[in-house]
């Protein structure tokens, strides 16, 4: 890896995969390293494709900063606050037209929504261990179309905001038995070409009206509205803070992580990301279980 002649400005980095071990926790080593970088003056930015509600367990990772482009990029998140900074998605007409579409055109389809306040899973989309692996964020069961173009009038409690996230699974897939429906787990793509056959579906059906993520969830499709990505959030968030592209580093594994790594004028690719990752990436570090990340910031934070 060459050495850097200066540090960044701002660091972003997926979670899994490439910041968090392959047992979902952060090392004391990736911990200190992350905290060094904050007291050398660079901003920390997580970006995941994790909803809100997967998110507290970072919360002692964070440091002084405390956001996280999650959903994608869908939305900007404050740990501190447990509000949502900026949030953007599919229009509710636009998600309707969407679910009408999949559901003629694969009739076994299981969809789920995930918005900020939180998710919407068809009856068929995954057994009841979810609500037992994440029982703090209760699942609404109900075929997803019924959450779109309400108003204050059709039922109490809040409007839901935009969705942020559509995830499409075969009725009848397995979920993993030991993580939750919208965790990633990953996979290599090329084994399973029943999951090829379907992301080619869903592909066909949605055309430029979505696009479809790979984030490494087993048998999961990933749609998310044309202009929701992890390189358009980021953008948006460096705006505010007045940092350019030039002045970033962006550290993913998985195809969803591309757009950002080809945005930041520095980018890494994890030892065990995907091939088009490391084919893409400016520069390689360690594995996500072999402290990347932190890897990376030492070199940097030792030339200075």
């Amino acid at each position: 890896m060459p050495g850097p002649d200066h540090l960044p400005r701002l660091v972003a980095t997926d979670l899994d995969g490439t910041l968090l071990r392959s047992d979902g926790t952060v090392s004391g080593r990736t911990r200190e390293a992350l905290l060094a970088a904050e007291d050398a003056g660079v901003e920390i930015v997580f970006v995941t494709a994790r909803p809100p509600r997967w998110l507290a367990p970072l919360e002692d990772v964070v440091g002084g900063h405390g956001r996280v482009i999650c959903l994608g990029g869908a939305a900007v998140w404050d740990l501190a606050t447990g509000r949502a900074l900026d949030v953007c998605g599919f229009r509710d007409d636009a998600a309707l037209a969407l679910v009408e579409d999949l559901r003629a055109a694969v009739p076994d389809v299981a969809l789920a929504f995930e918005r900020v306040e939180g998710p919407t899973f068809d009856p068929a989309f995954r057994s009841d261990d979810d609500d037992a692996a994440d029982p703090a964020h209760a699942r609404t069961v109900r075929p997803v179309e019924g959450t779109l173009g309400r108003s204050p009038r059709d039922a109490p409690g809040p409007v839901p905001g935009p969705v942020g996230k559509i995830l499409a699974r075969r009725g009848g897939t397995p979920p993993s038995p030991d993580a939750p429906a919208t965790q990633p787990v990953v996979v290599a793509r090329d084994e399973d070409p029943a999951q090829e056959r379907f992301f080619a579906e869903v592909r066909d059906v949605v055309g430029h009206r979505a696009h479809l993520a790979y984030s490494g969830a087993a048998g999961l499709a990933e749609l998310f509205a044309p202009d929701v990505t992890k390189d358009a959030a980021l953008a948006r968030w460096c705006a505010r803070l007045g940092i350019g592209a030039d002045e970033v580093w962006a550290f993913g594994d998985m195809p969803n992580d591309l757009p950002m790594l080809r945005w930041a004028g520095r980018s890494f690719a994890v030892a065990n990301a995907h091939p088009d990752v490391h084919a893409a990436a400016t520069d390689t570090t360690a594995a996500n279980d072999d402290d990347g990340v932190a890897v990376a910031l030492e070199t940097a934070l030792s030339g200075r």
